[in-house]
This record gives C-alpha cells, sequence and structure tokens, in this order.
C-alpha cells in the first residue's frame, strides 16, 4: 500500500466542508446526471496502474518514489474484467468518453484486452463512446498498432522538451526525447489522431524548449498543449514563482507565428484553443494555475484501486467501488453509488485558490489518481 507520505491524512480545512451524499434522484431518459453545481458527468478517467517508467518531478520525484517505494499489490488493483464492469454503470450513467491514464498505462498488462473490452460499451441510445489514453509514449511504438486495432480512438502523449539534456531532467530518466517523438509518429501511422502532445512548463527548468517545440509541430497535425505547473499532489515541491503563466506563452508564440482564439469542441474542455493564422494547426492552453475551469469541469475520476474521486486535487474518497465490486454488489448498486457521488460533487478547487491564502497540504498524488 502507498506509504504515508504518498496518501495523506485527512485533515480538515477551512473552505471546504465534508462532501455529504445526496440521495439518488431518478433522471429522465437521456438525462445527464447533474453534481450540486449542475455540472453534467460525462469524462471518466481510469487510472489503470499505480506504476511508471519515469520520474517527472511535478508528478512522481524520485526522493519519494525511490527503489524503496511501495507501490499497490496486485490484488489490490482492480482486474480487467472489475474496471469493464466499472465503466459499463458509468456509460449507463451518460458518460460518453473514457481516458486510459496511470501511472504509466501501457506498463499494465494486457491493457489492448482492456481497451477491447470498452470498446464494446454503448451509450443508451446506441452509440460508441470514445476510449482515449495518456501515455509517456516510452513504450508507444510497439503498441500503438494493437491499441488501434482493439479500439483505441485517440492518444495524448506527455512530452515536455526536445533538448535531451533538459528531458532528461524533467523526467528524472535515461529515457529519450527521441523515444518518445517515434512513439508519436507509431501512433500517427497506426492512425489514432488527433493526437495532443502535453507539455508541462516550470519555469527556469523547460520554459526555453516552448519555441522548439512550437516549431517542431507546426504543420504535423499534432496539438500541442502546454500545462501550467500544477500544484496537485503533496509532494512535487509546487511554488508559484515556477508557473508560466498560459498568456505568456501564447504572447511569445504569437510574436512570431500570430494566433487567433478558437471555440471549444465542447462543455467540459479545460483547454482552450489557439489556430496559427497561416493555417499550420492549433496550439492548447491548459491553464490548471491562472484561470478557473471548475465551473465546467465535466469529469471523475477511477483510482487504480476501484475509489472514486470528484476533483485532480482531491483530499479523500468516500467511495470504494473495489469493496462493492468484491462483496457481491448488483449493478443497481453500482448505479447508485456512483450516481451518490457525482451528485454530492461540490468542488471547485481553481476557484476556492483564488480565494484563500491557505490551500489543502495533503492531496492525493497524480500518479495514484490519474492525471
Amino acid at each position: 500500500m502507498y506509504p504515508v507520505s504518498a496518501i495523506p491524512k485527512i485533515i480538515p480545512i477551512s473552505f471546504a466542508k465534508t462532501r455529504s451524499r445526496a440521495p439518488v434522484i431518478a433522471r429522465n431518459p437521456g438525462e445527464l446526471l447533474s453534481d450540486r453545481m449542475q455540472r453534467p458527468l460525462r469524462d471518466l478517467r481510469i487510472s489503470v496502474t499505480d506504476r511508471c517508467n519515469l520520474r517527472c518531478t511535478y508528478c512522481m520525484p524520485r526522493e519519494i518514489f525511490d527503489k524503496n517505494h511501495v507501490f499497490l499489490p496486485r490484488n489490490d488493483l482492480l482486474s480487467l474484467e472489475e474496471i469493464a464492469r466499472v465503466a459499463a454503470s458509468f456509460v449507463r450513467l451518460g458518460v460518453g468518453k473514457i481516458r486510459l491514464t496511470g501511472g504509466e498505462p501501457l506498463l499494465r498488462r494486457g491493457i489492448e484486452q482492456l481497451v477491447e473490452k470498452l470498446s464494446r460499451l454503448r451509450t443508451p441510445d446506441g452509440d460508441a463512446i470514445e476510449i482515449a489514453m495518456t501515455t509517456n509514449g516510452v513504450l508507444l511504438p510497439a503498441k500503438a498498432q494493437a491499441l488501434k486495432n482493439a479500439g483505441l480512438s485517440r492518444i495524448t502523449v506527455s512530452l515536455d522538451a526536445l533538448d535531451e539534456a533538459i528531458f532528461q531532467r524533467m523526467s528524472d530518466s535515461k529515457a529519450t526525447a527521441k523515444s518518445v517523438l517515434e512513439g508519436i509518429d507509431a501512433a500517427q501511422r497506426a492512425g489514432l489522431v488527433p493526437i495532443k502532445v502535453n507539455m508541462v512548463v516550470k519555469r527556469g527548468v523547460n520554459d526555453g524548449e516552448i519555441m522548439p517545440m512550437a516549431e517542431y509541430f507546426r504543420n504535423t497535425g499534432v496539438i500541442l498543449r502546454f500545462i501550467e505547473y500544477m500544484d496537485v499532489g503533496s509532494t512535487n515541491g509546487w511554488v508559484m514563482d515556477e508557473v508560466v503563466p498560459a498568456q505568456e506563452v501564447v504572447d511569445m508564440i504569437s510574436r512570431r507565428y500570430p494566433l487567433l482564439p478558437v471555440s471549444a469542441n465542447s462543455r467540459g474542455e479545460v483547454a482552450s484553443r489557439w489556430a496559427y493564422a497561416d493555417g499550420a494547426g492549433e496550439i492548447g492552453q491548459i491553464a490548471s494555475v491562472t484561470q478557473v475551469f471548475c465551473h465546467e469541469c465535466t469529469r471523475i475520476r477511477l483510482s487504480t484501486d476501484g475509489k472514486l474521486y470528484t476533483c485532480l486535487f482531491a483530499e479523500q474518497s468516500d467511495t470504494d467501488l473495489r469493496h462493492l465490486l468484491r462483496h457481491g454488489g448488483s449493478d443497481e448498486e453500482m448505479n447508485d453509488a456512483i450516481a451518490a457521488c457525482w451528485q454530492g460533487r461540490r468542488d471547485r478547487y481553481s476557484q476556492v485558490r483564488h480565494e484563500v491564502t491557505e490551500l489543502p497540504r495533503n492531496k492525493i498524488e497524480m500518479s495514484y489518481i490519474g492525471g
């Protein structure tokens, strides 16, 4: 199990009240389940493993996740069949998009079989759902085609630098940016498009790679997204001075390649879109620190061991679906547990961050909950 340093003790904080369960409210056919801020449930993120082959400083810093770190025992992880059953309940309740995350999801044995199981799910209207994945891309060259064949819709790859020294500093590993680029190429050949590339920007570390990354992915069909360094988890040493605001990045790129704002594809999309005025493609901005976006969030997260989290910056979970799965719970009970969790949701961390000075210090680690 996670050591004390990775799974925080729950400490009440001044701006949040303990989430209370709302009664499950009967819905009309086709009506989306909504939380207490009238945000619909549309997106499910599933962390399929707490392990990773990199030690990115903003996610799994090596001083915490070192060779002595104890990862979850295999029996604690949801099986592929259990994940598929939980996912089916979410689809019945209105979810139309599932994203597989980690840790590094390509380390999970049988990941292609899981994708195949999920790709068979259909909404109450009979529509296929979107199955996406976020990966560091290191193992992608060998798996891209199999994932596509299994039914994966598209893929997002994390890449924080093209310069090998900076990449290895950010990932704290011997992996190479070249191997990630080979994974992106393999995904394009397999048809896992449109591919998105996520770059977490830290001032003084890889901010000098902003323009090289923008120039590399122009005219490739790949959507490069810049992510503000987030105060997620409790171990990454986050300080505001290392955040490069999204607007600063837009202004930097626009001075060389003018950008035009583009409307969001759908409600709940956290990335703002910007198109190159010369038609060379687009970039995205995830302003996870400097801009408020909670009012549009439609995501819920399933941890590796079956707990539900209604916010990336969560401190605790009150819903353990693994217990329900392994103690004879029915599909109806599963639906009710999920519905109660979402209907009781009141999370708005990005708004709270701007309103108070004392923030929670014991947030769940991103490698456990999924990014």
